[in-house]
């Protein structure tokens, strides 16, 4: 079973099944490595060897990190704010495949087979990005297998969770596509306070429809009835969660 939040201040309990808050405190900005999943397995000296490669580079909200199809010559680490990563329909629609938080990373797998992006990302708030450049990282997948397992762990996790998305969104009605973009979210952005799932600040109603394939109209509808049924809270840009484990089994 998978950690069901992207959180370093969460924790999930393979014993009992259950989110529980940890005891971690508000890393370090300098240290910001260490929460990178592929480099949470490396010792001290070799996370600061890695803190010297690349650069640090920040983006104004909404502008472009990288555009899809450009060549893959570098890996984008999160150091604060929220990117997305979309593409453009053939229709001219935005369609946002992934949300990532702080400590996220993207960019990996141009890099890996040499192809061009296969998505854009863009800055959904002003954010600070650690950047490496494509032989450096290579040069460090070589020399740590460490960040190679890592990688192949987390490449995994992201196909098995696509998957998922696409069954659930092909399958399921306008309220089980829009349940199941809320989970997607809680993965994301979600925090455990007192029980309770919280997203603090919730993308835009037409980010989420892009997300589900579906109209913004759809998404306050769909809302709006979640809450009505008990399921969820809106206040402002936050939703909660009330029972998540319920709520991802009716709609997982």
């Amino acid at each position: 079973m998978e950690k069901p939040f992207n959180d370093p201040f969460v924790e999930f309990s393979y014993d009992t099944g259950k989110l529980q808050t940890n005891s971690l405190h508000q890393p370090d900005r300098n240290n910001f490595l260490k929460y990178v999943h592929i480099f949470s397995d490396l010792d001290e000296e070799s996370i600061e060897k890695i803190s010297k490669l690349g650069i640090r580079k920040t983006f104004n909200k909404e502008s472009v990190v990288l555009f899809e199809d450009e060549a893959g010559s570098a890996l984008f680490l999160i150091i604060k704010g929220r990117v997305k990563i979309s593409r453009i329909t053939n229709d001219g629609k935005e369609a946002i495949l992934s949300i990532l938080n702080e400590y996220d990373f993207f960019g990996d797998m141009a890099i890996i087979d040499n192809q061009s992006r296969s998505a854009s990302a863009i800055a959904m708030s002003d954010s600070e990005l650690f950047i490496i450049q494509r032989n450096e990282f290579m040069d460090l997948l070589q020399n740590h297998p460490e960040i190679s397992i890592n990688l192949l762990k987390e490449l995994t996790r992201r196909l098995r969770n696509a998957s998922m998305i696409i069954k659930s969104l092909s399958l399921n009605d306008a309220e089980g596509k829009v349940a199941t973009v809320i989970l997607q979210l809680a993965n994301i952005l979600g925090k455990i306070k007192q029980g309770i799932v919280e997203i603090e600040k919730l993308p835009f109603q037409h980010e989420i429809a892009n997300m589900a394939g579906t109209s913004r109209e759809t998404i306050s509808r769909v809302l709006h009835t979640l809450e009505k049924k008990g399921f969820i809270k809106l206040e402002g840009s936050r939703l909660k969660i009330f029972n998540y484990e319920k709520f991802k089994a009716l709609f997982n």
